[in-house]
Order: C-alpha cells, then structure tokens, then sequence
C-alpha cells in the first residue's frame, strides 16, 4: 500500500513512460532486477536502500539517477549525487507521506490511503484532518489502504489476488481515492477477500502470550500468507501496548511479522535483524526464512526487547 500510493502521487504530478519493477511484500531486492542502461533514472518508494546496496552501486557506476523515498534502513552506501534521498525514519512516518511532503501535499487523500495502508493511523488521520473529511470518507480511505496492504502479501504473485503491476496500472489517472474504490470491482474482489481471512486468523489461539508479547502461528496455506500483514496490524491496534509476532509457514520454515507496541513503537527493526534474512523499520519487521528451531529464541529476544521497564 505504502509504495504504491507513493509511487502513485509521484506519476499523478509527472506522469512518465516507465517500466515498473516490482514483487511481493518481502521482495525488496529489486535494483538487481533493472537492466540498467546509461542515463537511465530510477525512481525507488518503500523499499530499504541498505537491502539493495550492491545493486545501487553497480547501477550508479553503469551511469543510472536514482531518486529515492523510503522509511526504511539505509546502511553505509556512499553519498553520490547521483543518488537523491528522500529518507526520514521517524515511526510515524511512511513514505506516502515523505512524498506527500515532497510535493506539497497536492495528492494527499492518496497519502491517507498509503499510512494508513502501514498501519499508521495517527498519521494517517492527522493528514486527513487537513482535508475537511467527514468520517465516513476517512474510513473509507482507511478500509482501501488495508486492502492495497493485505493484497501485497504472499510468497510468490501467483498467490496474490491481484499482480501489484496491474493494481497500479488500474490507479493511473484516479486523483481521488475514492473514485478509485467506487469505479475498479477489483477492490470489492481484495475488500472481501480480507474480510474472509481476517475472520479465519481471529479464530486463532495464541502460541504464546503474556503482558508484553503475543505470538501467533498461521496454518500452511495461501491465505493465511495472504493475511498475515493485516492480522499483525490488528493485534497490534487491538493491543497498543504489545508488541506481536506473527509466524506463517513458507518453504519449510516461517515468515515473521513483527509489531512493536503501538504505544512505543521502536524495537521491531533491532530484534529482526538479530536473524538471518530479517529487517525492516522501528515500527514493523520481518524475517524470512525463519527455521522452526530459531523460534524460541525470536520469543526470548522479542520478551527482552519489549519487556515493562522496570
């Protein structure tokens, strides 16, 4: 949701004739997939620049501009100027929003729909108070972003109900939000869908709970790899003082969705990336690839890292 409703409001202000690159919600390894050629320009949204390192290198050597919107981490890559950076990791902040900033706020129902989208809803609805909305539209915007999130989870495409490419070819050209939502049944078709899951996930008894942390395991199958970004989300509003670990199985091990407490919400980037294949922002993590037996020490580093002071 977040990358799409970005990229979105950048092409809203100028459009352009572009390839789009894109995957999954964990398929952020993406510069190594552009064939770059000399005076290609690269527009990046949401995705970690420290993830795509060696790529951005190779690609600014090759003669390639980037201009880059994220929230994520950002590593050691040298300063270039070929590499412009719109980054701010504060985690209140999406990068719907740091474009939104960008461009003077000219789209930004479609920010709404993008922080809200990454679970951010104080932001979202602070931004959505500078536009006069009533609460019926502002849920509406909340209730596309959750859908553009859940349709972005998966381990491949194929699992997705929609490809991301072709949700945001359906984007271009709808200023408003909401015009979107009215006029594309493909919203309907994700908007049921989640519904359909998030009530199979409800269903679901914590593998382990205490005050601080909670941890659920999802059943091997497309649809719990389908909810488990929305169902994380909601345990974390439902318990914003908890933080939530939610494993679904993948290829023989898990992906990890992890929450930090929205009340305080840092922490969940540092113990992803304690593993192997994790990382993420404060707010909200991952790993990939988590083997069975790593578990119990994801819930001992999780309980260190949000455990009550004092």
């Amino acid at each position: 949701a977040d990358g799409l409703c970005a990229l979105h409001q950048l092409r809203l202000v100028e459009p352009r004739d572009a390839t789009p690159v894109t995957g999954t919600k964990r398929d952020i390894a993406l510069v190594r997939r552009v064939p770059v050629q000399p005076g290609d320009r690269i527009t990046v949204c949401d995705i970690s620049l420290e993830t795509n390192a060696p790529a951005v290198i190779a690609a600014l050597d090759a003669g390639a501009t980037f201009e880059w919107f994220d929230h994520h981490r950002v590593g050691n890559v040298p300063p270039r100027p070929a590499l412009v950076l719109h980054h701010d990791p504060s985690p209140t902040v999406c990068t719907s929003a740091i474009v939104d900033r960008h461009l003077g706020g000219v789209h930004r129902a479609w920010a709404v729909v993008g922080a809200f989208g990454d679970n951010l809803d104080e932001t979202a609805a602070s931004l959505a108070r500078t536009l006069d909305l009533d609460a019926t539209s502002v849920a509406a915007l909340k209730r596309l972003g959750e859908c553009l999130n859940y349709n972005a989870y998966g381990d491949s495409v194929d699992e997705l109900l929609v490809h991301p490419v072709e949700l945001l070819r359906r984007m271009a050209g709808f200023a408003r939000p909401a015009d979107f939502a009215a006029a594309e049944p493909v919203f309907a078709q994700i908007d049921r869908a989640m519904q359909d899951d998030i009530v199979c996930a409800h269903a679901l008894a914590p593998i382990d709970a205490d005050a601080a942390v909670a941890c659920f395991e999802l059943p091997d199958a497309a649809w719990s790899r389908r909810v488990s970004g929305a169902f994380a989300n909601r345990l974390a509003r439902a318990n914003p003082r908890r933080a939530h670990a939610v494993l679904t199985p993948s290829g023989g091990a898990f992906t990890v969705s992890i929450r930090a407490p929205i009340a305080h919400p840092r922490g969940a980037d540092r113990v992803a990336v304690l593993f192997e294949n994790g990382g993420g922002r404060e707010a909200a993590a991952g790993i990939n690839g988590l083997p069975a037996a790593d578990v119990p020490r994801l819930l001992k580093e999780l309980r260190r890292a949000f455990r009550p002071e004092g």
